[in-house]
């Protein structure tokens, strides 16, 4: 690593999540990033830690594998929030849970702003059922149709966000203008003009204007879908300016200062590629960025040991391994000395030749180099395969070639994190040190809470 590389990681200010807990400005945290990177961990940890200093925090989760609910105890997670127990709470401080349930999330917003018949028959309706359960970019949008009825309750102070496992993050910025694009586009206009119409014009106008674009698609989609899709535009008639009007009033709310957004990466090329494209996003939105989470980092408590210099002990040990076995170093007798080379072709494997003819496995390091009156009598003829353990001098190796691996796990993740600094230098950034297992239970989130907290990055990391 180059002096400027190692000057430019530790010019990043550090992001100071505890701060961020506790400023009472801040109503909204959201955690995105690409898939896989520990969104929905960091937002269950920084859950946990709000609510232990005493905030009342709901946490939202869109992930589909339900790691949230394991974490905190809680059977299931549903469209409800529900208190999470165990909490060693100061002051008034709880933890509230939930999971996205896109389609309820839907069938809520209809049964809110329709009739009940009119409800009743979009709820019915099959183009409906299909929208709500897998149109592209519903359930980005209902993330944020939930995330503006959790603001507008005002019941918790701290609503923290862990945003859809989508392929690219930026779908949770983008689902409310594709979803209001498609709302506003000139197919559903086409399809509305009937019902607003009315009577005999309006079905005048469906035969006549539309004959020939309902007869092209009803080929392509055929008649019964057509016919749903057009009952299910005039139920909804009435709804579709209240969508365009949340999804504008919930985006001016990202946009407000008591939002933050924490932009959450792993110390992979393609985790922190796409971080800075958010990072770029998010400025060109005016929606405020409080900084990145780099999670899962490697290092080592021996980082003074490089990986070239690790390789190069290792290199030695098996060369004087080599020596020994091919019998121009005697180390069992304790002394140098000329000696015939196993006849087995697994060197250090076959047992050696006693000059009675007697064989004998090789002594332990201990018997060697400790006390020689536990050496093993040659005359015993102990089992070959004793010998099959592998000696001092290849354990010694094999650690020091798996500190090598590790030093350049280390260096790698470092030369990456430095590109994204040299990038965004006024990104304030938070290393989490990466856990020998998964966070399972309320004491694991809390360790991630503290590594986010104090920015633990493990030695040889930073």
């Amino acid at each position: 690593m180059t002096a400027d590389a190692d000057s430019g990681a530790s010019e990043a200010p550090v992001l100071d999540t505890d701060a961020l807990l506790d400023d009472p400005g801040i109503r909204i945290v959201v955690c995105c990033g690409s898939g896989g990177v520990g969104k929905t961990t960091t937002a269950a940890a920084l859950g946990v830690r709000a609510a232990e200093r005493g905030r009342k925090v709901v946490v939202l989760t869109i992930d589909p594998a339900r790691r949230l609910a394991q974490s905190m105890g809680i059977d299931s997670l549903d469209n409800v929030p529900r208190r999470v127990k165990g909490i060693e709470a100061t002051g008034s401080g709880e933890l509230h849970a939930m999971m996205l349930d896109m389609k309820r999330t839907f069938d809520e917003i209809v049964e809110a702003h329709a009739d009940g018949d009119r409800a009743r028959a979009i709820l019915e309706n099959p183009f409906y059922q299909s929208l709500s359960a897998g149109f592209a970019g519903t359930q980005e949008y209902m993330a944020m149709e939930k995330l503006g009825q959790l603001r507008a309750r005002d019941e918790w102070d701290l609503i923290i966000v862990d945003t859809p496992p989508s392929r690219s993050a930026l779908d949770f910025l983008d689902a409310p203008k594709r979803l209001g694009s498609f709302l506003d586009g000139k197919f559903i206009k086409l399809l509305m003009a009937p019902a607003k119409m009315g009577g005999r014009a309006g079905m005048k106008f469906l035969n006549v204007g539309m004959s020939m674009m309902t007869g092209t698609l009803g080929k392509l989609l055929g008649g019964q879908f057509l016919r749903d899709v057009q009952t299910f535009v005039a139920a909804m008639d009435t709804m579709f300016g209240g969508f365009r009007t949340r999804a504008d009033a919930t985006y001016r709310l990202l946009q407000a200062p008591g939002t933050a957004f924490l932009v959450v990466a792993t110390p992979e090329r393609d985790a922190l590629r796409e971080a800075a494209y958010f990072v770029e996003r998010l400025a060109a939105e005016d929606m405020p960025l409080a900084g990145l989470v780099l999670n899962r980092v490697h290092g080592s408590d021996a980082a003074r040991l490089s990986a070239e210099s690790a390789l190069a002990a290792a290199d030695r040990l098996d060369g004087a391994e080599n020596l020994e076995t091919d019998g121009i170093v005697d180390q069992g007798a304790g002394k140098a000395g000329l000696r015939e080379p196993a006849e087995s072709p697994a060197a250090g494997s076959a047992p050696t030749e006693h000059p009675t003819g007697a064989a004998c496995p090789e002594p332990s390091e201990h018997a060697s180099e400790h006390d020689p009156d536990d050496a093993v009598d040659p005359g015993e003829g102990t089992p070959a395969t004793a010998s099959a353990d592998p000696t001092v001098e290849q354990l010694t190796a094999g650690l020091l070639r798996l500190h090598a691996e590790r030093m350049q796990v280390v260096a790698r993740e470092l030369r990456t994190r430095d590109r994204f600094t040299a990038l965004h230098p006024e990104v304030a950034v938070t290393a989490v040190a990466a856990l020998p297992g998964d966070v399972h239970d309320l004491a694991g989130l809390r360790a991630i809470g503290d590594r986010l907290a104090t920015g633990s990055a493990p030695a040889g990391a930073a």
